[in-house]
């Protein structure tokens, strides 16, 4: 045991991390010339084509270091602030992580939010400064930074390039040498912690597991402790770039389990795996729920793949821990699913996942958060509306609390103006205004989490010429002037589109919600009015205008009144049609609303 070392790798979006991974897989030789390939471990398609990390990944190194072999579990995370649940459950695996900093662009928002959750599990932190081969490195400033963030002396930070290989040696002694062995009682009952699982079609649940203490054996009966199932150990090892089958799997280290298990709803990440027989008493604690911040509906194109949809969605929960969802239905849409994500980025994955890797074609609805409605009649029970047309009737309300996160924006001095005043449009206040150096700024905002979820981080990239880092957690829900925007197309209200909106915004996003509805729906063969309404009140108004037939081009000379006939037998067809016409709304019309600022 004290020769295995288990780390992860934490870092902002961007900073090298995969690449860094390939060096050290290079280095210690654990893939051959013919299996490499650049982000070796980003495994998915749409990883490779994005160029960023979803999945965190895990993979076993066999080091020699001064005669003695070494086994190191690296788990690869990813940097992107919607993917933070995914980082959270690797750091619960871990001993210690390796921080990079990229010396052209320093310390960003998602580096310090990642270090935060490492520290709070204890992991001992080696610093990296990556990409010091870049002209545009830094690397002497960065160092300063560096060591005013974690309070270490300089010569603990490792220079790097994980495009030529600089420093690799260095990070492997350095992992070796001050991360801690895993601790743990190989003697007791078996106790391991599941990080990770994946849907394999032919062989069923594949669970990735860390031991605490104890150790399991292939063949052996086990217990998964939330449902109190027990199960065969079919098969057991470690994740080298392949599965390698072992016998057993000692305290500290970590590998795979293969139970045969079909179900997706039977694992469940953060689960403690013990022995059937003389199991543990207790389960691994210190694992934190997800808390969805972004709601939306999920639906199917045709109803009748509903069930094969709710299939999809297990596996996919299986992979994704952080997707929640429960049934729900629509009027416009049919019987669908209510998902809660972590941000616009891992609805937009979620929705190409189930297009990719399970073939549904899904429409999905205008994100929107969970608020509270209190009534009047009882002042202190909320109602949680997660759809708008939850909403209890307006003249019973007595207020509506809304979700207000803590925002923290690292930015570029010059940028402070413009950064702000996005913040403020958004109904951001500013608590703190904080000169790391005296070039860069970190800025604190308490926000309406509703503000961000739209358009936010697109606008503040392009604000900030791409040099903004942003990072948020909630504090809490707070009393908020909103209204619900009701969108009538054709005098019908289509729920799937309407929206709560904060009072003072509301015309405006009507307004243009019509506009872009009006762009987007095909014309029909008679004229179709598209409404937003608050309640009873229409605030703005669109008309998609009919295709016309002409009915009197049969008609040459001749009396007047004989074309008047056709136009009037044409007119009397267009109001009936209007009265039976059903107006189909296409999926890019739902996707639409959400870039109304494009």
């Amino acid at each position: 045991m004290k020769n295995i070392r288990n780390f992860c790798i934490i870092a902002h979006i961007d900073h090298g991390k995969s690449t860094l991974a390939d060096r050290l897989l290079d280095f210690t030789q654990t893939v051959s010339e013919r299996e490499k390939q650049d982000q070796l471990l980003d495994n998915m398609d749409l990883e490779r084509e994005r160029g960023i990390t979803i999945k965190s990944h895990a993979i076993q190194m066999e080091y020699m270091y001064k005669g003695e072999k070494y086994i190191l579990n690296l788990i690869d995370t990813p940097g992107h602030v919607d993917f933070s649940y995914e980082v959270s459950r690797s750091i619960a695996a871990c001993e210690g992580a390796l921080l990079i900093v990229d010396a052209a662009q320093s310390i960003q928002a998602q580096t310090i939010s990642n270090l935060y959750l490492a520290l709070e599990n204890n992991l001992e932190i080696i610093p990296v400064l990556n990409k010091i081969d870049l002209p545009s490195a830094n690397p002497e400033e960065v160092k300063d930074d560096i060591v005013d963030l974690l309070g270490c002396s300089p010569d603990e930070i490792i220079p790097a390039s994980g495009k030529t290989g600089l420093g690799v040696e260095a990070i492997l002694e350095a992992i070796i040498e001050r991360i801690p062995a895993p601790t743990g009682d190989p003697k007791a009952p078996l106790q391991a912690l599941i990080f990770d699982s994946v849907y394999n079609s032919f062989r069923g649940v594949e669970t990735y597991f860390r031991v605490m203490n104890g150790e399991i054996r292939k063949g052996q009966k086990i217990k998964f402790m939330s449902n109190g199932k027990t199960y065969d150990a079919d098969e057991v090892g470690t994740l080298k770039l392949n599965q390698v089958p072992k016998p057993v799997i000692s305290t500290g280290d970590v590998g795979y389990l293969i139970t045969g298990i079909k179900d997706a709803r039977e694992v469940k990440v953060g689960d403690t795996i013990t022995s059937a027989v003389d199991g543990c008493t207790e389960a691994i604690d210190g694992f934190e729920n997800v808390k969805p911040m972004v709601f939306a509906g999920i639906y199917p194109v045709d109803t009748e793949d509903y069930e094969e949809l709710r299939a999809s969605m297990e596996k996919l929960q299986l992979n994704d821990a952080s997707l929640v969802f429960t049934p729900e239905s629509s009027a416009a849409l049919g019987f669908g699913f209510r998902c809660g994500f972590l941000g616009m980025l891992h609805l937009e994955i979620v929705q190409e996942r189930l297009e990719r890797e399970f073939g549904m074609t899904v429409i999905t609805t205008v994100p929107n958060v969970s608020y509270h409605a209190f009534t009047k009649k009882e002042p202190e029970k909320p109602i949680i509306v997660n759809n708008p047309s939850d909403l209890p009737d307006p003249s019973k309300i007595d207020r509506v609390e809304e979700p207000y996160i803590k925002a923290s924006i690292i930015t570029k001095a010059d940028f402070v103006g413009q950064v702000m005043s996005l913040c403020i449009e958004k109904r951001g206040i500013i608590t703190n205004q904080h000169y790391l150096t005296p070039e860069r700024v970190e800025l604190n905002f308490d926000m309406p989490l509703a503000e961000i979820v739209f358009d936010f981080y697109d606008r503040l990239k392009t604000v900030s010429k791409g040099y903004a880092s942003f990072d948020y957690s909630p504090i809490g829900m707070r009393a908020s002037n909103l209204v619900k925007v009701d969108i009538l197309i054709n005098s019908q209200s289509v729920d799937a589109l309407s929206a709560l909106i904060h009072a003072d915004n509301a015309y405006n996003i009507g307004k243009k919600m019509c506009e872009k509805l009006r762009e987007l729906i095909p014309r029909q063969q008679f004229d179709i009015p598209i409404q937003a309404a608050i309640g009873a009140k229409i605030i703005s108004r669109e008309t998609i205008k009919a295709l016309r037939k002409d009915v009197t081009a049969k008609c040459y000379g001749g009396d007047i009144s004989r074309k008047r006939k056709l136009l009037e037998k044409q007119k009397a067809g267009k109001k009936r049609m209007r009265q039976v016409g059903n107006v189909e709304i296409p999926q890019s019309a739902f996707m639409a609303v959400l870039k109304l600022n494009d």
